[in-house]
Order: C-alpha cells, then sequence, then structure tokens
C-alpha cells in the first residue's frame, strides 16, 4: 500500500500528492473482477448517447496532451458496482484524482510516474429516483440535473495530470456492505464547487468490502427527509448487516409549532428512520450535527443547536446505538484553526474567486473540500471508537486527531469544471 506524502514533478512544477488512504491492492478479496465484467478503453473518443449508453461526457474529450479534467460514463441500473480503473501511461508521468457519480471522492492524488501503470479498485453505489412502479423520491428541482440521481454511472478523472487507460465494471458482491447516510446539506454529495461535506470524502477511506450509499439532502429535516420517500427508497437497497447513520439537527431546530422540539417531533422521526433500518436487519450509527462556525469574544465556539444534540445523545444511550459525537469534535477543530484559520475549512471566499462569483461569500455552515475532508476524518475515527466490525474495512489506518488538524497548506484538491454561487438549503 501507498501511505506516505507523495511529491510529482509535473512539467517542472513540484506538486504535492496527498496519497495516503489509496493503495493499487485496495481490493477485497471477495471480488472478483472477472465476472460479468466490462471494460472500456478510453483510447475510443465515443460521447456518451443513449444509442452507445457509454462514452465521454459534460466535457471535451481529452486529447493526448491535455491535463484538463474529463468525464466518462456508462448507462447502469439501480445497483453497486465495482469499478477498476487503470491508471499511468508509458508515455507521460500523471497524478490521477477519480470521483464518482455527484463529485463523490474515491481516489486522491495518486501520482504514477512514466511507465508505470496501477490498478485501483472502489465499490460506487448508482439509483434513480423510482421506487417502485407507484412511487418515486419526492426530488427538490435543484436535484433533478444531480449526477447521483440519473440512470448513469459517471466518474469524474481529475487531478494536475488525470491518466487513465481503461475503466472496467461489474457488479459488486452481494457481500459489500452498505453504509447508507441520511442527513442535510452538511453530508450530502455536493455536486458543485466551492461547496463540499464530509459524506462525499469518506468513500476514498474504505476498502472494496463497503459502498458508501449517500441519500442525505441539503435542507433536509429527518421528518422531511422521510416524508420525500428518501428513506424508502434507500430500504429498497438495504440488507442485513448494512450500516445507517443518521445525522440531523441544522434544520430541525427551526421548525415551529405544536409537539416540534427536540425531545418531541426529533426523536419521534429518528426513531421511526432507527426503527425501520432495523426491519431490515441494519445496524443504526447517530451522529450530531456538526457545529456552526460562530465564536465568541474569546474565541470558542457558542453552541447553536440548542437541545439537539443532547436528545440524540440521549436516544443513542436509550436505545443503545453508538453515537458519533460530531458536534463535540468539529468544536475542537473549528476552535483549534482559530477564529481567522477556521475560514479556511468554510466556503469563505472573496468575490472574482469562482466563475460568476459576483459577490464576497461568507458560510459559517457549509465547508469547502478542506474542511469536509477533515470532518471526514473525524467521522472515520468516530467509527474506529464506535463501530470496530465496520473499522475494520478502513484503509485510512492513521490517526487523526480534531486538535491537530491537518495543514491547509498540503491539501491539495483539483476544482470540479462545476461551480454553483447559489447557497446549497438549510443553514
Amino acid at each position: 500500500m501507498r501511505h506516505k506524502l507523495r511529491i510529482c514533478i509535473l512539467s517542472g512544477t513540484l506538486l504535492l500528492c496527498t496519497n495516503a488512504i489509496i493503495a493499487q491492492n485496495r481490493i477485497s478479496s471477495s471480488q472478483n473482477i472477472t465476472s460479468k465484467s466490462k471494460t472500456y478503453y478510453l483510447s475510443d473518443t465515443t460521447r456518451y448517447s443513449e444509442a452507445t449508453g457509454y462514452g465521454y461526457d459534460f466535457q471535451p474529450t481529452p486529447t493526448k496532451k491535455s491535463k484538463a479534467p474529463f468525464f466518462f460514463s456508462v448507462r447502469e441500473p439501480d445497483g453497486d458496482y465495482l469499478v477498476t480503473v487503470r491508471l499511468g501511461s508509458k508515455k507521460k508521468a500523471g497524478c490521477t484524482t477519480v470521483r464518482g457519480e455527484s463529485c463523490r471522492l474515491f481516489i486522491m492524488n495518486l501520482p504514477t510516474a512514466r511507465k508505470e501503470i496501477i490498478d485501483t479498485s472502489f465499490v460506487i453505489n448508482v439509483r434513480s429516483p423510482k421506487i417502485n412502479d407507484k412511487e418515486s423520491v419526492h426530488l427538490k428541482k435543484r436535484e433533478l440535473k444531480k449526477l447521483n440521481w440519473d440512470k448513469k454511472l459517471t466518474l469524474e478523472f481529475n487531478g494536475d495530470a488525470p491518466v487513465c487507460q481503461s475503466i472496467t465494471i461489474r457488479p459488486a458482491d452481494p457481500s459489500v456492505i452498505n453504509v447508507f447516510l441520511c442527513g442535510n446539506s452538511t453530508v450530502v454529495d455536493q455536486d458543485n464547487e466551492p461547496w463540499a461535506s464530509w459524506g462525499q470524502m469518506i468513500p476514498s477511506f474504505f476498502d472494496t468490502a463497503v459502498c458508501i450509499a449517500n441519500y442525505a439532502e441539503s435542507g433536509e429535516a429527518a421528518n422531511t427527509f422521510h416524508a420525500a420517500k428518501r428513506f424508502e427508497k434507500a430500504l429498497t437497497q438495504m440488507k442485513a448487516g448494512d450500516y445507517v447513520f443518521i445525522q440531523f439537527g441544522h434544520n430541525d431546530q427551526k421548525q415551529k409549532g405544536p409537539g416540534v422540539g427536540a425531545y418531541y417531533s426529533f426523536i419521534t422521526s429518528l426513531k421511526v428512520l432507527a426503527d425501520e433500518a432495523k426491519t431490515k436487519g441494519a445496524h443504526v450509527v447517530l451522529v450530531t450535527p456538526t457545529q456552526r462556525r460562530s465564536f465568541n469574544t474569546t474565541g470558542h465556539i457558542v453552541d447553536t443547536h440548542g437541545e439537539y444534540p443532547d436528545a440524540m445523545r440521549w436516544m443513542a444511550a436509550k436505545e443503545h446505538l453508538p453515537l458519533i459525537d460530531l458536534n463535540k469534535v468539529t468544536r475542537t477543530l473549528y476552535e483549534t484553526l482559530g477564529v481567522e484559520g477556521s475560514k479556511h475549512a468554510f466556503v469563505q471566499y472573496p468575490a472574482g474567486t469562482y466563475p460568476r462569483q459576483n459577490v464576497e461569500l461568507k458560510d459559517n455552515t457549509h465547508f469547502n473540500p478542506y474542511g469536509a475532508y477533515q470532518i471526514a476524518k473525524c467521522v472515520a475515527e468516530g467509527i474506529k471508537k464506535v463501530v470496530p466490525e465496520l473499522a475494520k474495512h478502513l484503509t485510512l489506518k492513521a490517526s487523526y486527531n480534531p486538535a491537530k488538524p491537518d495543514d491547509m497548506k498540503t491539501f491539495h484538491w483539483n476544482n470540479s469544471p462545476f461551480t454553483d454561487m447559489q447557497k446549497p438549503d438549510g443553514n
């Protein structure tokens, strides 16, 4: 395995390629990539169409000398798929990042020397809104263009010099453990820069025995998540031995009316989700909401979620459920970064930083890629402590301490070509 920081020298420029969690042998021994597999060679310049069912998509087909990101899509039905990408080139060095669907991270800054070829694998979840012949997930207008909900498996190849020779796709082994994520905009797969969340970063931390199925959506509370039939859809893919991570609170606390409250409607909604997951034999893990970037005059985080984090802690104890206390650890993370330093973990950018960004962005709830990556590490550390069986499949072995976050100067993220200056729903 490749566990250390690697330096890529590309076009005379010294580029830091973080490769702490990527390995060419991360494939689980239970997976067989030869049965029912289909290989797509990227030397074929076919463009995606309904007729072909595969090909380059969204961005121009890469040329031989291009270092621009490119996308490749394959039409696939709902399910989990084992994907093996053959990275590298006989003619040039490369440094490749691979993301899937709505910008889920799978491979981060993987360097390849000239003539070096590396096969690396991951499992990706594909889904459509359809539940059955009569019912579908109630998608928001902003979701209609999300790659998570179309009928394709889409891969984005990015990085300082992305190089890929082929993509092999086959249905994942039925033994693959699904981890279903239920939450809001701090968890959701964010399609567009500069927004990001921990749910889209954490797939890169697991081997091919695990598949992350992120059903979170911006603006959702526990009850609206259920009412939109998101969980009903998840249940169609859920099986015994899977995991369901539930993180709500940001939007729940803003609800008003009779019977609404942390220990009333909120707990009831959480219990409905937990009980329905248990009927499938899945393991439920509660996750307290991330702190907002809200400092007092002494440089300490001010709690803004009222009783909601405590209500989740109470329910975890009462129902004997494992709890990852992100509310607690993100307080440590933000206070360590400091009042000014923590801005670099959130979507806070002067006007003109991104295309068509005419105003300053000053968001204290939603993360940028660096912030999302740090919080994903907090979640991984929580998994090690309270979900040891699942932790066996983490490829991120090094311990993470939110009081000693990664140096943001060494965090290297290549932006997706898609940007959106509109703030995600919820705050």
